[in-house]
């Protein structure tokens, strides 16, 4: 929260008891947006336990099959870029309620939920009605990360969850594979992100795996692609659309498991998965950055940190705003 400046000496003297009211008038106004703030210390009385239950289950899953990690990384980015960060993507679809899930970014390919929903059994047996699904979400992305070889940071609480979902925002606000670098950048920036933000999210892409229909026209028709990558990719996934969609290839030709910067070698060598991957380094404004994070894994992953917890802040539900949803697929 950025708090006014305080008034001279001088102006406080001359200004009687109008300084009074001043300073009663900011103390209001403090008043009434701390409780729009997410802190680090949200849980510190009410549920202290939330950090070791979330990380538990998350160390199973994963240990279960490390791609859920990147699977998780990928829920909370997908549900903080429709409405906030505010749990909506977990909501499902009923009679009368049209959710997130069967939006096209989503159908199909978002996965996890039932790791979310074991978190959140885990976490309610610890401190019940009290952790949102939405900061469960939060912590859940921030351990994949650290799991899997990722940098740690202090995770910012206190969200609260949606009682709405936004289907058309989903369509909308979701960057598909197949875009260009001004378009991802403008998607970004439609969230309060910038290029540099963006640029380090990507970075996520160094753990997890593509369905071939997400990057089919990249390795067929593009040609910023190194040749002997894109007939890799081909042997694994038909030309014709509808033959092998779900076939599954790494984003890190590497290491897709572990979480460093190798995603950003790749790119340097013409062999991003995506063509979306592939548009940080084909001659434009992020070349240097990628370049950058070859050399210095460090600056990678601090800068990875400063754009997961900006995203983190995407317009969260606070206060007494939404709910604390006792089952993270439908509202209470």
């Amino acid at each position: 929260m950025i708090m006014a400046p305080s008034a001279s000496p001088a102006r406080r003297s001359s200004s009687c008891g109008g300084g009074i009211a001043l300073l009663l008038l900011l103390v209001l106004m403090a008043a009434g947006t701390s409780s729009a703030q997410l802190s680090t210390s949200f849980y510190y009385s009410s549920c202290p336990g939330v950090y070791d239950a979330v990380k538990s289950v998350m160390k199973s899953a994963i240990a279960s099959e490390q791609r859920m990690g990147a699977s998780i990384v990928r829920l909370f980015f997908h549900d903080c870029f429709v409405q906030g960060c505010d749990a909506s993507l977990l909501l499902d679809d009923t009679a009368s309620f049209q959710g997130e899930k069967m939006a096209t970014p989503n159908n199909g390919s978002v996965r996890g939920f039932e790791v979310i929903d074991a978190v959140k059994s885990a976490v309610e047996k610890v401190c019940p009605g009290v952790v949102s699904c939405a900061d469960i979400l939060a912590i859940a992305a921030r351990d994949s990360v650290v799991i899997l070889g990722g940098p740690n940071w202090d995770v910012k609480v206190g969200r609260r969850d949606s009682t709405t979902a936004s289907f058309s925002g989903a369509n909308n606000n979701i960057p598909p594979p197949t875009s260009g670098l001004a378009n991802l950048t403008s998607l970004f920036a439609a969230q309060g992100l910038s290029q540099k933000d963006m640029v380090a999210l990507a970075g996520a892409h160094t753990i997890g795996q593509a369905r071939c229909t997400n990057f089919r026209a990249h390795v067929y028709n593009d040609t910023n692609i190194d040749g002997t990558f894109a007939r890799t990719r081909q042997s694994g996934c038909p030309r014709t659309s509808g033959s092998g969609d779900n076939n599954l290839a790494p984003l890190d030709l590497q290491t897709p498991t572990v979480f460093e910067n190798n995603y950003y070698k790749n790119l340097v060598c013409k062999k991003g998965l995506l063509h979306s991957d592939q548009e940080l380094f084909n001659g434009g404004a992020t070349d240097a950055q990628v370049q950058s994070y070859t050399s210095s894994q460090s600056t990678f992953f601090s800068d990875f940190v400063t754009g997961m917890i900006k995203m983190g802040d995407i317009t969260p539900l606070t206060g007494s705003n939404g709910q604390i949803r006792k089952n993270c697929r439908r509202v209470n």
